[in-house]
């Protein structure tokens, strides 16, 4: 299995942390060198690991925010 390469290009904040410690956050994040996405994961301290998340584009992000904010 290809190693998956990532960057943490701007932490946006924290969602929710568990008794454990693992922190939901939202962050841009590089993957594999392209360009950031918008990404909502779970992470391990000090990000020795990472759970499944959703990674979204410029685009999904906006199309979000439009759904949310008609809420």
């Amino acid at each position: 299995m290809a190693e998956i390469k990532y960057e943490v290009v701007e932490h946006i904040g924290v969602l929710s942390e568990s008794a454990k410690g693992w922190k939901k956050e939202m962050n841009r994040i590089s993957w594999n060198g392209n360009a950031p996405k918008y990404d909502i994961r779970e992470w391990a301290p000090n990000r020795e690991k990472m759970g499944k998340g959703v990674t979204l584009s410029e685009e999904e992000f906006n199309a979000l925010k439009i759904l949310m904010n008609n809420l």
